[in-house]
């Protein structure tokens, strides 16, 4: 479930779906709440008994969801109350659920070490192995913290990275992220509001203002992680103005937009993201920033291309293509459809759902690309 305000209402991604609140706003009547499993220090357990085989992980959104080797690794998320009247659910933060895309079977394995809260929103990405988990929503509010996973361990021991220099991101959610040049480069986000030497645009969303709750809103944001160096940086970034007819297809403009639950691909040295949420509206422009230069590029949105969206998932799938795949629109609708943009041209394509039970309508879910260049879709809501 998980967006919460720091004063204690739950928020989650069905606001998405409700009229009269958005998935950003705190909704002061719902009947919700956090759950965890069990209180235990699993910092001083002896690891006995920690791996245990299920069926399969719970229905969840908000969850994350990383590939290493021939594993997909789902942490966190929310699940849906089974009755109204009831609460949400955090699922529990040790639980490490790990589908093996070789044998089409699932296992559940506890983590201990440093447990992160039970979050929903936060940004994964796995980089040589490791699990990186920054930012996410908890019963409490929004976090900042960095956490590491190693997963190619025989136990799963989260260590939370505390000694970072530099100066760390506003607590958010619902940020994107690209890895390039063992760099963990995070855009924008819903949180609190930034901090005077914090570079970018922060909006504030005045409906996170009811009662005595800390104000949050979106922001266009671009920090960096260092892992070599363990330090956070934010770089000045530039806008792209044409000199010749090299970019054919890239307008002249600005920085994108603050924006949360949009969607990030990295492509080379290029860091691509796609729609996401801006005050009342679903996007769908489309932008790079140069990971050399630093420098944003605004390519023209094609009359024929996907409708702007929320909550869906963008990942590269060659070398020149990009695989975008439902999400929430400004009417409320949620989406099933699939699309490939071409870096080369420019160019997006409706695809058309080959198996028979393809997806059903999807938002807040997380795609991931196998080593057998297939994609996986999990998780919804």
């Amino acid at each position: 479930m998980a967006d919460q305000d720091g004063d204690g209402n739950l928020q989650d991604v069905r606001e998405e779906l409700d009229e009269s609140e958005d998935e950003e706003e705190g909704d002061e009547e719902r009947n919700v709440g956090w759950h965890e499993q069990e209180e235990l220090d699993w910092s001083e357990d002896d690891g006995s008994d920690l791996e245990s085989i299920s069926d399969t992980p719970a229905e969840r959104s908000g969850h994350i969801a990383v590939v290493d080797r021939n594993c997909i690794y789902v942490w966190g998320g929310y699940k849906n109350a089974e009755a109204p009247g009831f609460f949400d659910l955090y699922l529990p933060r040790h639980e490490i659920w790990i589908y093996n895309m070789e044998t089409g079977r699932w296992r559940r394995q506890m983590s201990g070490g440093d447990l992160p809260n039970p979050m929903s929103g936060s940004c994964g990405v796995c980089v040589e192995g490791i699990l990186y988990l920054f930012g996410g929503h908890h019963a409490r509010g929004n976090t900042n913290l960095v956490y590491r996973l190693p997963l190619r361990a025989s136990y799963l021991h989260w260590e939370r990275m505390k000694d970072l220099k530099g100066l760390a991101p506003t607590c958010k959610d619902k940020l994107g992220c690209w890895v390039y040049m063992n760099r963990l480069v995070y855009f924008g986000g819903y949180g609190y509001e930034a901090e005077a030497d914090h570079r970018g645009t922060f909006e504030l969303d005045e409906n996170s203002l009811m009662g005595n709750h800390q104000g949050r809103g979106w922001n266009n944001h671009v920090h960096i992680l260092n892992l070599e160096t363990s330090s956070w940086s934010q770089p000045i970034t530039k806008v792209y103005k044409s000199q010749s007819l090299i970019h054919l297809h890239a307008t002249q403009g600005n920085a994108p937009t603050p924006r949360a639950a949009h969607a990030c691909a990295t492509m080379g040295n290029r860091g691509y993201v796609f729609g996401g949420r801006y005050m009342d509206h679903r996007l769908n422009d489309l932008y790079y920033i140069n990971m050399d230069t630093w420098e944003w590029t605004e390519m023209s949105v094609p009359q024929h291309g996907p409708v702007g969206r929320s909550w869906h998932s963008f990942i590269p799938v060659s070398s020149d293509h990009i695989f975008l795949f439902g999400g929430f629109t400004t009417n409320r609708e949620t989406l099933s459809d699939a699309w490939l943009y071409c870096e080369t041209t420019n160019e997006w394509k409706q695809l058309k759902h080959n198996h028979k039970k393809s997806p059903r309508k999807t938002l807040a879910h997380r795609m991931l690309r196998s080593r057998w260049r297939s994609v996986c879709i999990w998780g919804l809501c």
